[in-house]
């Protein structure tokens, strides 16, 4: 009897130890399930394959085409190039089809392709001598290889020179706005660079020995050799122009159209065109042509322009072909002011600006149809904010010209290009400028064809 009282006991010890178990797996089983957990921030992204023209063939991932890096949400890790703010990212492998040249991307300026560029990295590349015939002191850059190893240029193989001696045996000559001819044999090897920096209007013609001289050209024109913008705009990711605003553009906003202007007797007649405006929307014209002063030496004059104003008027002195300044780029994209353009056409606008940024004048029939076209935007909050959506999309960029310099002229003897322009003066000024607007020389020509 003993016996069996005692393994009774022994029984509900065991009861009374699994029971706490027992309970707990049961609460256990009893809670909801949790949810699924989130995945961590994705590490930088691969560059992604360049968007291109269907005839165009697709380049590999270490040549940065238009463009070839991807920013993501702010939570997520950035990979930009390194001629962008924070970019670290380098090119890595020799292409050797980039697509560098007028050539090899026609109506496309090259800038980010070019400054992607690299020489194979197991080669002993020979250093390339480029001679500035306009001396140092017309570039504002130091002697040597001081330009290209302080800006770390990935090909930076190269040194600058001003010393007429050189002519005979330089890789490259740059010339600027002029040719003045050194009395030496021409290798047959050299390059010869035209440089301009503003537009056939303000540029002084060659002397007819001097047209058929040129291998490349280097201007503002994206169908020269070398492309040197006043400003190059790049977005951190091509499939997104646009964010949504934390601001109102428009609050507190009381004036209507600025403009700051000095030149009154511009070939494209923008002052008439901007007296006509005013006939119908306030324009207060700052400067020699208006009744408003502000010096240009006065920062405060385009602090003005973010406090007071809706709009400014970035017309330029002329109408040229891809000739878009510092007046749409600086006075009117760095400011919180919605720029209203004339100078280029508007495809080529199109083609430099971030999107929906600015106005362009020949979009309406006349100043009338266009003030009417800005009163409805003074009065759409809405609307008129939707033109600083760009804001905050991509930056403007370091374009290095003369790591560009370098890496083309490379890049020149290893393709074994040859290129030569027989008639610089006619590729420069044929049908380059109007002094009406585009719509009419359209017409012209076709009326004449």
């Amino acid at each position: 009897m003993w016996v069996r009282v005692a393994r009774a006991l022994r029984a509900l010890r065991r009861a009374a130890l699994l029971l706490p178990l027992a309970l707990t797996a049961l609460a256990l089983l009893l809670l909801p399930r949790p949810p699924p957990l989130a995945p961590s921030p994705r590490s930088p992204s691969a560059p992604a394959p360049p968007r291109e023209e269907p005839h165009v063939q697709i380049q590999h991932l270490d040549v940065v085409t238009e463009p070839e890096y991807v920013v993501g949400h702010e939570d997520v890790s950035t990979h930009l190039p390194w001629f962008m703010r924070g970019g670290e990212h380098r090119p890595w492998q020799h292409e050797p089809d980039a697509k560098l040249f007028p050539e090899d991307a026609p109506g496309d300026d090259r800038v980010v392709q070019q400054l992607m560029y690299t020489l194979p990295k197991n080669e002993n590349v020979p250093i390339k001598k480029i001679l500035l015939a306009n001396g140092f002191g017309a570039w504002g850059v130091a002697a040597g290889r001081t330009e290209f190893v302080r800006n770390k240029c990935p090909v930076d193989r190269c040194t600058l020179s001003s010393d007429t001696r050189d002519a005979a045996t330089a890789d490259a000559i740059l010339y600027k706005d002029h040719h003045t001819p050194f009395n030496v044999k021409r290798p047959l090897t050299q390059i010869w660079i035209l440089y301009y920096l503003e537009c056939p209007y303000h540029t002084a013609s060659l002397r007819p020995s001097s047209v058929d001289v040129f291998n490349w050209t280097s201007t503002y024109r994206r169908d020269s050799d070398i492309v040197a913008p006043y400003e190059r705009w790049v977005y951190y990711d091509p499939l997104v122009t646009e964010k949504d605003l934390d601001r109102n553009y428009a609050a507190n906003k009381t004036k209507k159209v600025a403009w700051f202007v000095s030149n009154c007797h511009a070939r494209n007649r923008r002052l008439q065109y901007a007296r006509q405006l005013s006939r119908h929307i306030q324009v207060d014209i700052y400067g020699a042509c208006g009744s408003h002063h502000c010096p240009r030496t006065d920062p405060n004059c385009l602090e003005m322009l973010d406090r007071d104003y809706k709009f400014y008027l970035a017309f330029e002195n002329s109408n040229c072909r891809d000739y878009v300044t510092e007046k749409f780029f600086v006075n009117g994209l760095q400011h919180n002011v919605l720029p209203i353009v004339m100078g280029a056409q508007a495809s080529e606008y199109a083609a430099v600006a971030p999107h929906n940024s600015y106005v362009h004048v020949e979009e309406f029939a006349n100043p009338e149809e266009l003030a009417n076209y800005l009163k409805r935007l003074d009065e759409d909050d809405n609307l008129y904010n939707s033109y600083f959506k760009w804001k905050g999309t991509g930056e403007f960029i370091n374009t290095y010209f003369f790591c560009r310099v370098c890496a083309m002229v490379h890049a020149n003897e290893r393709r074994q290009r040859s290129a030569h322009y027989s008639d610089v003066q006619a590729w420069w000024r044929d049908g380059a400028c109007t002094r009406a607007d585009w719509r009419a020389a359209q017409r012209d020509t076709r009326d004449n064809g």
